[in-house]
């Protein structure tokens, strides 16, 4: 008999998998299947509870790591560790004994670095070694998928090299981020500062994006600048045009009047001198990738980046849309090839109704050698009844039919409008006067009218040669300051920001690795900074906040602030997954860099203004009451506990913060170090709630008291 055991990431995903089966057993921590053709003997499907397995904190290898001080730094551990998350052993021992059983396992987590980094760790602290490992490696959870799937596993090989490529990243993150934050809150807390910086590989530079374009928007200063405007009148109507000249100096434009022998409010007469009018073609839009989804989802509904993939977590799960942590804008033959079958029931499912234009694969979407890991994100086999589809929410409604509507677009007409230019002398100075008229509305039916769009003007129907009225006027308009970010732009600021860049090399790295981040981890690096009060986001726009501008101001010159220097970092993660550089190299490169930071920044930080930011530096060293052993000591509150100040001099009086679930006021302990017993108190947690006093022994512990009550 072949035991198979099955690791979903999460349980949603677990409950997916056994859909697609004959179910023989349900419990809380795995799922039981049925023996059939896939699984001949059956098979195990168990999960992880999100991070199940983390990196060790810095006081898990020494005591002393705990505090935040100078002289500690660098804290690199000899060997990198694991432990399980709080709160998720009870999963991580069935993960384990089921680990341990198996004959095969097979790693089933998400189809991207992270999932096999989550799979790895787990299994690694399990400690099981030498069992077959299979991978999982689907773009779908519709049940045929999932069946195709578990019928053609993929060798581990390639896991294993994400798996290296997300370690080496983990690791260096965590040495950024538990250094430079201490480093420069310490620095910082010696100038005045009352809170802590946290600092990040890619949330740093993402900040210092942010504000650059804040500088670029304080230090704009507005200026005017002047051209010629000539209000035309034709047989058919009245058009506007500008000279060709737009200049600073009011006097120049000036000139060119003079020199012309035209004067402002004049009228005069113009003649057209060439109507040129063509016809454009605008394809449809490529097919989303998932930051392209966030774009237009925050500038059409100003859903925010991470509501958008949970949003879309929540489709895939419900077997209506393809993976969705994709960065990629194509599809292959065989996606192509069930949407044709499928164009009936997706327009149903839009309500609409059009025929195709073609259904032959067009390279702009369909391309086989474009496509690496998942395709792009379009809907799933499975057409949605319309029972299913009243039954999503509102936002899962809207993000699905953008879906739909970008996928069906590919098989629309073009949008087709006609350009219009005309140029019109006036006393031989040239004007020019655009215009668009829609001519057909082609796939652009399929999705909702902007509600503000800046419409081009309608131009009147001229003839060349026919002379005109004209009226001309100097016009004065003010230079505008950059604008600031939406928060959806903020996901193609990061893709993009190799446009900021100084350097040709720096430009094509950030080209190649796509700019900060992945498609996959850039909403919840937007989420940080928005949680760490570095930026705050008011109806969609972005603001720096002095914390951010205090940490930018910190972080000016070093790496910390360089897009470039995560982008290099992210080409040779690259280069890990595919087999081509080494985690340990990677490790020991990012310590010198750290070793480099301490070094240089107590000089830089000396330029930093501290601000306040409204924070407030915790006090957990308040004193409560006098010890109750000790004559000289207070107890203090020590964040986690209560404890006596003269610990150092051996008084080893320490109280919890909670106690059968209630957590224990400075009032409580205050009352029982003074009168050794509280009243009767509420909310303790067992079997069920129950209330009693406390009371302290001879060893100044505390114990319930169940037969008192302090009167």
């Amino acid at each position: 008999m072949k035991r198979v055991v099955i690791l979903a990431e999460k349980p949603s995903q677990a409950k997916a998998y056994a859909e697609a089966f004959t179910i023989k057993e349900k419990t809380k921590t795995f799922i039981q299947l049925m023996p059939d053709d896939t699984f001949p003997d059956g098979a195990t499907i168990t999960w992880g509870v999100g991070h199940l397995v983390e990196l060790k904190e810095p006081h898990d290898y020494k005591p002393e790591w705990k505090k935040w001080k100078l002289e500690q730094l660098p804290i690199v551990p000899d060997r990198f560790l694991e432990k399980v998350s709080k709160g998720k052993w009870d999963q991580f021992k069935v993960v384990k004994r089921l680990f341990q059983q198996a004959d095969v396992i097979v790693n089933a987590a998400d189809v991207d670095r992270e999932g096999s980094n989550i799979f790895y760790s787990i299994l690694r602290l399990t400690g099981v070694k030498g069992k077959p490992v299979q991978r999982l490696w689907i773009n779908s959870l519709e049940k045929d998928e999932v069946r195709k799937g578990f019928r053609n596993l993929q060798p581990n090989d390639k896991d294993l090299r994400m798996f290296d490529e997300a370690k080496a990243r983990q690791i260096s993150d965590w040495m950024v981020g538990i250094n430079a934050s201490r480093l420069f809150t310490v620095l910082l807390q010696k100038k005045g500062y009352a809170s802590y910086l946290t600092i990040g590989r890619v949330q740093s530079p993402t900040v210092y994006l942010i504000y650059q374009r804040h500088k670029e928007i304080e230090n704009f200063k507005p200026e005017p600048f002047y051209q010629i405007e000539g209000l035309f009148q034709a047989q058919a109507g009245t058009y506007k045009g500008l000279a060709e000249i737009k200049e600073k100096d009011k006097a120049k434009v000036q000139a060119l009047m003079d020199k012309h022998g035209l004067k402002e409010k004049e009228d005069v007469t113009g003649v057209v001198e060439k109507v040129d009018q063509k016809t454009r073609y605008q394809k449809s839009p490529k097919l989303h990738s998932l930051s392209t989804l966030q774009s237009v989802a925050n500038r059409r509904w100003k859903y925010t980046p991470s509501h958008v993939l949970k949003t879309m977590q929540k489709l895939y799960e419900k077997r209506l849309v393809s993976y969705p942590r994709t960065d990629c804008n194509f599809i292959t033959d065989s996606e192509f090839s069930y949407l044709v079958k499928n164009l009936q029931g997706y327009q149903r499912a839009l309500n609409v109704s059009f025929e195709p234009k073609s259904l032959r694969p067009n390279k702009r979407y369909v391309n086989n050698s474009k496509v690496q890991e998942h395709y792009a994100i379009i809907p799933t086999k499975s057409v949605p009844t319309e029972k299913k589809l009243s039954g999503l929410s509102r936002d899962e409604q809207n993000i699905y039919n953008e879906v739909l509507a970008t996928t069906l677009a590919m098989f629309h007409d073009d949008h087709v409008y006609e350009e219009t230019t005309i140029c019109t002398h006036v006393h031989d100075l040239p004007f020019k006067s655009t215009g668009k008229r829609e001519v057909k509305q082609g796939w652009k039916e399929l999705f909702p009218k902007p509600s503000k769009q800046k419409q081009e003007p309608n131009l009147p129907a001229v003839q060349n040669g026919e002379q005109v009225g004209a009226n001309l006027h100097i016009k004065e308009s003010m230079t505008q300051p950059p604008k600031p970010y939406t928060e959806g732009q903020l996901i193609n600021m990061m893709k993009t920001c190799g446009k900021l860049m100084d350097t040709e090399e720096d430009v094509e790295i950030l080209k190649e690795v796509e700019g900060l981040g992945t498609e996959a981890t850039r909403s919840s690096i937007i989420e940080t900074i928005k949680a760490q009060k570095y930026i705050e986001v008011k109806k969609n726009i972005v603001h720096m906040t002095n914390k951010g501008i205090m940490l930018c101001e910190a972080i000016e010159g070093t790496l910390l602030s360089s897009p470039s220097m995560t982008a290099k970092w992210e080409s040779y993660l690259k280069k890990i997954g595919n087999g081509e550089g080494s985690k340990q190299v990677f490790i020991q490169q990012t310590r010198q860099f750290i070793e480099k930071l301490i070094t240089e920044t107590p000089d830089s930080i000396e330029q930093v203004n501290v601000r306040s930011t409204g924070e407030q530096k915790k006090k957990w060293n308040a004193p409560v009451a006098k010890c109750p052993s000790c004559s000289t000591g207070t107890i203090i509150d020590r964040y986690k506990f209560y404890a006596c100040s003269e610990y150092k001099e051996g008084c080893k009086v320490s109280f919890p913060k909670k106690l059968a679930g209630k957590t224990l006021t400075p009032n409580m302990i205050k009352t029982l170090c003074e009168k050794k017993r509280t009243k009767v108190l509420k909310g303790f947690k067992g079997k069920k709630p129950f209330s009693t006093a406390l009371m302290l022994d001879e060893d100044y512990k505390i114990k319930f008291d169940f037969n008192k009550q302090t009167q």
